[in-house]
């Protein structure tokens, strides 16, 4: 089980968030994933979702359900595609996009976004450093990842921020 610490700038509250895949066959997980408030000691959400690899297309697509105390119950579809800039350079451009529904498909929330990603393995000693810089095509707005080994610092231009710590 993976798990992590996370605190939003929107939220103002720590959260403990938890994942699980588990393997269906070679290229489908079933992941299962969700968050306690440590402020309220209530979860905020959880989400079932199963998720196919096709690693010769280098395309992830997944199809779940989302629970959150605001929203309900929702319907979740995503998609990401990777395209290597140059043959053993770390560095790639992905494409992303995910919508989610209401029960009745009527309230739909689309994301999608274009971005760079730089990965170094072994940047320093034992330090491995992804960098991430995209848009985000539905918000209008540039947003950029730094991670460093467990930690990841998310931003964008709009001034919202997350900090995320993997146990």
């Amino acid at each position: 089980m993976e798990t992590s610490l996370r605190y939003t700038s929107n939220s103002r509250s720590l959260k403990i968030h938890a994942k699980e895949k588990l393997l269906v066959n070679s290229r489908t997980r079933l992941q299962l994933h969700g968050e306690l408030d440590t402020g309220t000691g209530a979860p905020s959400y959880f989400c079932a979702m199963i998720r196919y690899f096709n690693p010769e297309a280098l395309t992830i697509l997944g199809l779940g359900l989302h629970y959150n105390k605001r929203e309900k119950l929702r319907c979740l579809v995503r998609g990401k595609m990777e395209f290597p800039v140059r043959t053993g350079v770390p560095v790639t451009f992905n494409v992303k996009g995910r919508c989610d529904f209401d029960q009745e498909f009527n309230q739909r929330n689309p994301k999608g976004a274009a971005e760079f990603a730089w990965s170094v393995m072994n940047f320093q000693e034992d330090q491995s450093v992804r960098l991430k810089v995209g848009y985000e095509i539905f918000e209008k707005v540039p947003y950029m990842q730094i991670r460093e080994n467990n930690w990841t610092l998310n931003a964008n231009m709009k001034g919202r921020w997350n900090l995320r710590y993997d146990l």
